[in-house]
């Protein structure tokens, strides 16, 4: 089993994904992406299923139009790991 990361790991893994914030309830990272147009989305969408199949980590997310919600929690761990960080990494490098 995966173990969580501590506040401070969390704080400075967020401190590295600017980009990323962590939502508490869900106890994810989260990333909103606004793009183009739907299909600009789309492909962003099967680009990141792709990496996130190869790891066997997949996300939460949510698409309206050119809008794509990401969020990244490992539920084994019943929180964010470095699972998470790691995939929040390779998705910042797609875009």
């Amino acid at each position: 089993m995966i173990a969580p990361l501590t506040q401070e790991a969390l704080q400075q893994a967020l401190a590295s994904l600017p980009d990323w914030t962590y939502d508490e309830p869900r106890k994810a990272i989260h990333r909103r992406i606004v793009l183009r147009d739907f299909g600009q989305a789309l492909g962003l969408m099967v680009r990141i299923g792709v990496e996130a199949e190869k790891r066997d980590h997949h996300p939460e997310w949510a698409n309206v139009y050119n809008k794509l919600d990401i969020w990244l929690t490992t539920h084994d761990a019943d929180g964010v790991s470095t699972r998470d960080v790691e995939l929040a990494g390779v998705i910042d490098r797609l875009i």
